[in-house]
């Protein structure tokens, strides 16, 4: 791969030539002020809409710019990536664009309906493994056999393509003090770290991690990399067991902290961002603002902003989330 951007922080001339190849297939996505959820927190509160991309979540543009690097030099054979879902249909959304063959190794017991989304974008779709870690196992595997390959859930191009999001909000919205991102393997963490960067901005970055997929807060923590069972039953995004050494260090170096949610803080922000906002948001999306009203006491009179990061989840777990209880 032989790429124009920088691979070890991606610089303001790098985010603005990723943009350039995501609107391509997309425009930008929107940030808005909402009264409700304003009232709600208490301050005021940005939200960035990634749950408006084409795939509903903010993988999609990752993928476009790993694949315009990947072909510059002729197409391969074929790809082969693991996903909880929302990276896979990134990468099924750009293999079609660019013609490539594409494999996608989801665990077993993963969401239905995002099996469904990334089918429907023509992908091979194969079960394998309890969780993510054994599924990417799975897909290391698979690739080494047929010699396609083997696409990350981590790089530095994906890091920059996810990172044009937040180069629009911050430049849709200045001064902001406080930034809340949800991590899973953390490309969108370090996405939003090198566009505050780029940006020569004094924003906190707050990464928010599950408190029932603790790896990465535990690695952060401690500054080495500790594995971790994820047994988050809303969370499916974040269920991280083990944190990759580039996106902590990134993390460790940029971010401001890191906050624990737990299942039913994200199903209480779920049910937040319907009721005030009328948005679906999926356990992972809900993540920052459920950290966001965990932390509001603190964040009084400041403007923050929180990453909705993808609306996809089961028509069936969403009605279950909505029905649990009354509206918080």
């Amino acid at each position: 791969m032989t790429s124009s951007i920088d691979l070890d922080q991606p610089t303001l001339a790098s985010l603005e030539s990723a943009a350039a190849l995501v609107y391509e297939s997309m425009p930008p996505t929107p940030q808005y002020r909402w009264p409700l959820l304003e009232s709600r927190v208490g301050t005021e509160v940005w939200v960035k809409h990634e749950n408006h991309t084409p795939t509903g979540a903010f993988k999609m543009r990752g993928g476009l710019v790993y694949f315009d690097d990947l072909c510059r030099t002729g197409r391969p054979a074929g790809v082969v990536t693991a996903t909880r879902g929302n990276h896979g249909q990134s990468v099924g959304f750009a293999a079609r664009r660019y013609g490539v063959p594409a494999t996608i190794v989801v665990p077993h017991g993963n969401s239905v309906e995002k099996n469904a989304a990334m089918q429907a974008l023509g992908v091979e779709l194969i079960e394998r493994g309890r969780d993510f870690q054994e599924a990417s196992e799975a897909a290391a595997e698979i690739a080494a056999e047929r010699g396609w390959h083997r696409l990350p859930s981590f790089h530095p191009l994906l890091v920059c393509g996810v990172g044009t999001y937040a180069l629009e909000l911050f430049r849709a919205v200045p001064n902001l003090d406080t930034v809340y991102v949800p991590v899973g393997m953390g490309s969108g963490l370090c996405g939003v770290i090198a566009a505050r960067d780029a940006l020569e901005l004094d924003t906190r970055v707050v990464g928010v991690i599950s408190t029932e997929a603790p790896a990465f807060a535990l690695s952060y923590r401690e500054d080495r990399i500790i594995s971790h069972e994820a047994t988050t039953r809303i969370a499916d995004g974040m269920a991280c067991r083990t944190p990759m050494q580039e996106a902590l260090d990134i993390a460790r170096r940029g971010g401001a902290r890191v906050v624990q949610v737990t299942d039913d803080e994200v199903e209480a922000a779920m049910r937040a961002l319907f009721a005030d906002t009328h948005n679906v948001a999926e356990g992972g999306g809900a993540a920052a603002l459920a950290a966001l009203l965990q932390e509001r006491s603190a964040m009084q009179g400041r403007k923050v902003a929180v990453v909705v990061s993808g609306g996809n989840v089961d028509s069936d777990v969403y009605a279950r989330v909505l029905a649990s209880r009354p509206i918080d």
